[in-house]
């Protein structure tokens, strides 16, 4: 259950909890129940249904390539007679299943991927699968736009950072009386510096390689290559007034990228916003 992020949703006034992992959004069957009659053994029940074996067998078959297809084929002859019994625990240990989880501790209970929790509720009540999922996307439009909004603010930052950049090379590279022509190649030589130095190619390498890509490459960067940009772009500003040749300068900004990258991706708030 590490590199977990938790989220909670309310349906018809019973709170519910979603994790949401690299496989996927999963959410809790547990606190599905919780407002039902009987709701301690519903899970039991929905699973000792043959047709509820059959649909988590078909799920795992699409999406788990470790499923264990010979014990799913015993459970699914026992499956629907009065003596079979089921749990979500049993279900995982002999099978291999990623469709269900069955933890302890805080957050602990049964948690289903959406597509199988949405199916319990159909089980459980249509209207409550109906509003489950209006929830539910609520939650993931709110998120959207929360990461739609941080890469705009990367974005403008990174604008406002260049314009920084520009500004420390008229100053300190630019010798007076240049043409316009002349400022734009050192200009364009000085982008390509913080382009090879955070992507590892010029923009006209990455056009060459991706002929059919739109736009060009910094707007082809994720949030994180936007944030390194946005530093290398202030710290190249300070570099140029120290009067430090280009090549030193690349390999500098060359190791501030790869430390800052790495740090990004070890970071538990850059993997929340993601």
């Amino acid at each position: 259950m590490s590199k977990t992020k938790r989220n909670a949703i309310e349906v018809q006034g019973t709170s519910i909890n979603i994790l949401s992992q690299p496989g996927g959004d999963y959410i809790s069957l547990t606190d599905m129940v919780r407002n039902f009659d009987g709701a301690g053994a519903l899970i039991e029940q929905w699973l000792k249904s043959k047709d509820t074996v059959l649909f988590l067998g078909v799920w795992e078959r699409i999406n788990n390539p470790g499923f264990n297809s010979l014990e799913f084929e015993g459970i699914r002859n026992e499956a629907g007679r009065n003596s079979f019994f089921l749990s979500a625990k049993k279900w995982i240990e002999l099978t291999g299943a990623r469709g269900l989880i069955a933890s302890a501790g805080r957050y602990g209970g049964t948690y289903a991927h959406k597509d199988i929790a949405f199916e319990f509720g159909s089980w459980l009540s249509p209207e409550f699968k109906l509003y489950l999922i209006k929830e539910f996307q609520r939650l993931k439009d709110s998120e959207n736009d929360r990461l739609r909004l941080e890469w705009n603010l990367q974005r403008t930052l990174a604008k406002v950072n260049y314009r920084i950049h520009t500004d420390a090379i008229k100053e300190t590279l630019l010798p007076a009386a240049v043409t316009k022509a002349q400022a734009a190649i050192v200009y364009a030589n000085e982008a390509e510096l913080l382009n090879v130095a955070l992507f590892g190619k010029t923009a006209k390498q990455w056009r060459e390689a991706q002929p059919d890509a739109d736009g060009n490459l910094r707007d082809q960067a994720t949030l994180e290559q936007l944030v390194v940009l946005s530093n290398l772009e202030s710290l190249n500003s300070v570099l140029i007034r120290k009067s430090l040749p280009q090549a030193e300068r690349l390999v500098t900004l060359n190791q501030i990228a790869i430390t800052q990258m790495r740090s990004l991706f070890a970071s538990s708030s850059m993997k929340r916003l993601k």
